[in-house]
Parts: structure tokens; C-alpha cells; sequence
């Protein structure tokens, strides 16, 4: 199984110059503005592309026709997510995270691609389900692995220090 990119190359985009240090108050408050956090370069939006998924996995066991409606889901980068998105600084959005510190971005990524992992193996597990009982039991279990994981990567885009992503996982 491939996970998507962290972000695919796109011809129509230049490439961003490298940040070369903090940025400046205006840009900052662009950024908030636009609900990016300008210490990050994220934005928690993207933290709906899975909270999407969780709320479907949470119906399973209630309603195991839901289990449909999750099979549906397909993984995004955060490009893609806000590529196909509404939100309306879409492309700050975009372009922030480019500009992210690089170690910021990578831990976000991995903590994404993990999530994304997790749930495609549980829908692909779906599929070969034969009964609603084991449905609901994959649901439950993935929804317990992917819930702390969306509280940390929340906790990134925020800029939480290691102790506070370790209080998360503890939890």
C-alpha cells in the first residue's frame, strides 16, 4: 500500500524560496486570520478530512450501513485536502505549510500518514468483513488508534511543546 505524497508536485505552482527566519507581524496576522497558525505554518482544517472519518466509523456499530458511507472515504494530503477544499485561503493554506519549518512538517506528516494508514487497512479489512459484528468491532478499535492521533496532530499545528504531545498520547 502507497501513502499519498505530503504533497505532489504541481506545475502550475512554483516552488516557495526557503523561509529565512520568523515572520513579520503582518504576515502573522494574515495567518491568523485565515485560522493558519503563523508559528506552524497549519491549519487545523485539515484535521477535518479525518474527523470526517471517525465520525463515520462511529456510527458503525449503531447503523452498520454507515460502514458503506466510511468505505467511501478516500485518503488526501494536506495539499489535496485543501486543493479540493472550500476553505477560502485555500492557497495561504497551501503555500504556509510549503513554507513550514521543515521538522514541524515532517512530524505533522508523520503523525497524517500513520492516521491515513490505519485507516485504509481497517477499510480495506471492512471489505473482506463478511459480518456487521467484525465491522463494528474494526470500527471501534480504529476509532481508539485514530482519535489520540488527530488530538496530536492538533497539537502540532498549535505549536504544543513535546511534554504536551506526550500528555496527549498518555491519554
Amino acid at each position: 500500500m502507497s501513502l499519498p505524497a505530503a504533497t505532489a508536485a504541481r506545475p502550475d505552482r512554483p516552488t516557495p524560496p526557503p523561509r529565512t527566519g520568523p515572520i513579520d507581524e503582518a504576515r502573522a496576522a494574515v495567518l491568523r486570520a485565515a485560522n493558519i497558525n503563523p508559528r506552524t505554518g497549519l491549519a487545523t482544517d485539515y484535521l477535518n478530512h479525518f474527523n470526517e472519518a471517525i465520525m463515520l466509523l462511529e456510527m458503525v456499530p449503531d447503523m452498520p450501513e454507515c460502514a458503506e458511507d466510511f468505505l467511501t472515504w478516500t485518503p488526501l494530503s494536506y495539499a489535496e485536502h485543501f486543493w479540493a477544499s472550500n476553505f477560502k485561503a485555500r492557497d495561504l493554506a497551501i503555500e504556509a505549510y510549503e513554507l513550514a519549518d521543515p521538522k514541524i512538517r515532517t512530524e505533522f506528516d508523520n503523525v497524517a500518514n500513520t492516521m491515513t494508514s490505519i485507516l485504509t487497512a481497517v477499510g480495506s479489512a471492512m471489505r473482506e468483513a463478511r459480518q456487521d459484528k467484525t465491522r463494528a468491532t474494526l470500527a471501534e478499535q480504529a476509532t481508539g488508534w485514530v482519535k489520540p492521533l488527530v488530538a496530536l496532530a492538533g497539537g502540532i499545528i498549535n505549536g504544543a511543546t513535546e511534554a504536551d504531545v506526550e500528555t496527549i498520547m498518555s491519554n
